[in-house]
């Protein structure tokens, strides 16, 4: 964890860079944000993946109590059109949830990446620490 220095400023690791601009630090910071709402959005859809296998596996209790209340037809039409059933055709969850990864979000974070590697010297959050600065000056 770093520290502000006694002088004011963020600790090195969070100062810009002496011929990085402001609207540098604004785009970078709003790529960061960017990317930060890409996170968010990839847990929902990790948490969509899970309550959906969770949902399938409910189903088996489902089947059995339709079975044990003398339901046997229902009870196979719902292991029939819903146990296992594909969420998209051809695809359950994960394959979503690979295809987000791979299509997206790995590229995404790359490109964030070698941005602020070479645009501020792989120094992150840079926008944020400046106005971590300002707020409390």
């Amino acid at each position: 964890m770093t520290k502000d220095h006694d002088d004011g400023l963020p600790d090195p690791a969070h100062r810009r860079p002496e011929d990085m601009s402001e609207r540098t630090v604004e785009a970078l910071g709003a790529l960061s944000k960017a990317l930060e709402t890409t996170e968010r959005a990839r847990g929902h859809l990790y948490s969509f993946h899970q309550l959906t296998g969770t949902a399938d596996f409910q189903l088996d209790e489902a089947v059995r109590l339709l079975h044990e209340a003398g339901h046997p037809e229902e009870a196979e039409r719902v292991r029939a059109e819903l146990v296992a059933r594909d969420v998209t055709p051809g695809h359950w969850t994960f394959q979503l949830v690979e295809e987000y990864e791979d299509t997206y979000y790995r590229p995404f974070t790359a490109v964030e990446t070698e941005l602020t590697d070479r645009l501020a010297q792989g120094r992150r959050h840079l926008h944020e620490a400046e106005l971590k600065r300002r707020r409390r000056s």
